[in-house]
């Protein structure tokens, strides 16, 4: 009687961990401190991914280990790194550079798209764009946000979540002297049909409004923050949340351009926190 072979369930998954030697020798130069690390293609030495970490070693050691990524490890010719001296610096950088290179696996940073927010004109918001505003400087936006869809959506939420009319947002239009459908639903407080004045929905929506308030560049310039480790000192150089790049001193931050080119949304998300809140280290430059 003839045996049939059978295929061992586990054969694949074992062929996936035999890594290149090289990529193990380059784990096990890595530091396990904070840094940014790129994954080099074969061809033209292009970048395929690019990450952060508050330990590099750690971090690309669970990339090994992950059968996810068997197919960008096979792909990957070498690996390098940048040193930080903290988890902030590695995420400007990580950023920047995934702006600057455009990895072919960083979907989500590699979209450079112009922001946009949200601003009340006359009681009722509107969605505006970066790119014709200084979100920097302007007062009185609230959210950011990837695209006007998104904007729109994440008003609709706002509404649904407090009460607030359609209509009187500007969400959808009524026939003059019609109330709402939302309102018989009890799903709007009826500002469109007399229970609620204009004004007290106003007020409920720049309450809402709040917590989503874009804060303005609170300095009148370019400033550094700086981040110290037990090896090494680095100044990230900011302007209008823009990062602008990292000296060790501060005399060589001169030499950086203190222009920003623009308002950047990631810098927003990485700095707004520690800068507000008084926990980072600010120099003027």
């Amino acid at each position: 009687m003839q045996l049939h072979s059978r295929r061992r369930p586990d054969f694949d998954e074992i062929r996936i961990y035999e890594y290149p030697s090289h990529l193990r020798e380059a784990i096990a130069d890595m530091p396990a401190a904070p840094g940014v690390y790129v994954f080099h293609g074969a061809e033209g030495d292009l970048p395929l991914y690019i990450g952060k970490s508050i330990n590099l070693r750690s971090r690309l050691l669970a990339h090994m280990r992950n059968p996810d990524e068997a197919r960008l490890l096979r792909q990957t010719q070498r690996i390098s790194h940048i040193r930080t001296a903290g988890a902030i610096g590695a995420l400007l950088l990580e950023a920047q550079m995934i702006k600057q290179q455009h990895p072919l696996l960083n979907q989500k940073l590699r979209r450079n798209r112009q922001p946009c927010s949200l601003r009340v004109q006359n009681g009722i918001p509107e969605v505006v764009y970066s790119k014709d505003l200084n979100f920097a400087t302007e007062l009185h936006l609230y959210g950011l946000y990837g695209s006007r869809h998104a904007a729109l959506e994440g008003l609709r939420q706002l509404a649904d979540d407090q009460r607030l009319c359609y209509a009187a947002l500007g969400l959808e239009k009524l026939a003059k002297g019609r109330a709402c459908f939302r309102a018989m639903l009890h799903q709007c407080a009826g500002v469109c049909r007399g229970d609620e004045t204009p004004e007290g929905h106003r007020q409920r929506l720049f309450t809402s409004l709040e917590g989503l308030r874009v804060a303005c560049w609170p300095y009148p310039g370019a400033v550094g923050l700086v981040e110290r480790d037990e090896e090494t000192q680095q100044i990230h150089v900011v302007h209008n949340w823009h990062y602008l790049g990292s000296v060790q001193e501060a005399a060589e931050a001169q030499a950086l351009d203190k222009v920003a080119p623009g308002f950047d949304a990631d810098g927003y998300k990485i700095l707004c926190k520690p800068i507000l809140s008084g926990r980072a280290e600010i120099i003027p430059l």
